[in-house]
């Protein structure tokens, strides 16, 4: 059934609103055993099935205020809030609603000038204040978090990512509203998700689109870092009235530096500005390559046989992570997706075995070497591998260089980079058939 169809509130449901939306500022002391609220609840039991239940009352008293409560605005709020017909048929709509539409934004911070992209359901480039009024719904963050300011003439310093996503809801009403009625008090609450993500699914299938593009050749002093910007933080804008608002970070939680110009009387003026790390002309060329048409083959090669590990998972930690840690989940990368279980278990291995007597590294080796057409990829492998090697087993080991570190960076990407593009044919359709492949085409390389 889409919105349109929806039925429409009960003339009592209005009424009740109607009585709400009378209330002077600041309300009554309690909210909840207002004459009006509870009856506006009791309204509510034919659209779910927990009025009664712990903290919907809560939930419900978010939704008011998200949908414009007028004793719970500000004095110096002086939009007119939505009218109470409006704001009943909105919280109709919302208890019947299958799905939510969230908006993630993403500061690019310390990003140089990039070149707008959009693919996906996401837009890189930059926004004026008025459309990062729209974007971060700046009504009705007021409406939750009145003492808020959100100073969109500094954010719109900054490039954005801003990511679309629609969320299914749970079929059981209570798990909508309620999510907590739902919970297994009998699960083991400090279990690890080996797979769950830093952000939402969304934003990092993004993030891991843009990272395969080549940063690291690209940033002018990869010396000091190799990335081309930085996710301090995303703020995601629910559509959902049930979910409380959270408000954005300060503009101040991004990099700034003070620039210096000279006006028209030769004199200097000091003036706030992003803090950038510089890329090379080629970045610009570049960067619109990754388009539409590319988001669709990476979006198919996920779904593949080669993408069956995590690949994707440590790709994505590598960015996020520092010092030893990013190190070694890029090497990790190239593990997740050309190691198999069988290099280190013989038992697991398809007969016949042709080779036989080969251990895990230099199979690793020569599939790098197979999948990139040069020995000599092997080679950076083998010698990358060993470094980490001698830090975990701890054999005595100076700093990484941050050419190793590149390095590294390097490697991963053009290995996830190339699995993907020995997708596109559509014709591989056992991975440990093609793994095998590229051991043979490693070793005869050598």
């Amino acid at each position: 059934m889409s919105e349109r169809e929806l039925p429409c509130p009960s003339q009592e449901m209005i009424d009740a609103v109607t009585d709400l939306w009378r209330l002077r500022r600041p309300g009554p002391a309690n909210l909840f055993a207002d004459p009006s609220f509870v009856r506006l609840r009791n309204c509510c039991a034919s659209l779910h099935p927990y009025t009664r239940a712990l903290g919907f009352n809560s939930t419900l008293a978010t939704a008011l205020r998200t949908l414009g409560l007028p004793c719970g605005l500000s004095k110096d709020f002086k939009e007119l809030p939505s009218t109470p017909e409006d704001a009943a048929g909105a919280l109709h709509a919302a208890f019947l609603a299958t799905r939510s539409r969230k908006l993630h934004l993403v500061p690019m911070d310390l990003a140089d000038r990039l070149s707008p992209l959009d693919f996906g359901g996401a837009r890189l480039r930059r926004f004026d204040a008025n459309e990062l009024r729209e974007l971060f719904d700046e009504e009705q963050l007021r409406r939750t978090h009145p003492k808020h300011k959100l100073e969109v003439d500094r954010f719109a310093e900054f490039q954005w990512l801003v990511v679309e996503e629609t969320v299914e809801f749970d079929q059981d009403k209570g798990a909508r509203v309620l999510p907590d009625l739902l919970i297994d008090f009998s699960q083991d609450f400090g279990r690890i998700e080996p797979h769950e993500g830093r952000h939402s699914g969304a934003v990092e299938a993004v993030l891991f689109f843009l990272l395969l593009a080549p940063w690291e050749e690209w940033a002018a002093m990869g010396e000091l870092d190799w990335r081309g910007f930085q996710v301090p933080w995303v703020h995601t804008v629910d559509r959902d009235i049930f979910v409380r608002r959270t408000a954005p970070p300060s503009p101040d939680s991004l990099n700034w530096t003070i620039a210096i110009f000279l006006d028209s009387w030769g004199g200097e003026i000091e003036e706030e500005v992003p803090l950038v790390r510089n890329l090379d002309d080629q970045a610009e060329a570049d960067l619109p390559n990754w388009d539409q048409r590319y988001w669709e083959i990476v979006e198919r090669a996920r779904k593949s046989v080669l993408f069956e590990t995590p690949i994707v998972h440590f790709f994505v930690r590598a960015y996020f992570a520092e010092g030893i840690d990013e190190f070694l989940a890029h090497v990790i990368v190239i593990e997740a997706a050309l190691g198999m279980h069988a290099d280190y278990d013989q038992s697991q291995r398809i007969a016949p075995d042709r080779h036989k007597r080969m251990g895990a590294s230099k199979r690793m080796r020569h599939r790098v070497a197979g999948l990139l057409g040069s020995r000599d990829f092997g080679d950076q492998y083998d010698r990358l591998f060993d470094i980490r090697s001698s830090f975990l087993h701890g054999r005595p080991m100076g700093g990484i260089s941050s050419e190793d570190r590149n390095e590294a960076r390097s490697l991963a990407r053009r290995v996830v980079t190339a699995v993907i593009e020995a997708t596109k044919s559509g014709s591989v359709v056992s991975r440990e058939d093609y793994l095998d492949c590229l051991l043979d085409a490693g070793m005869q390389l050598l």
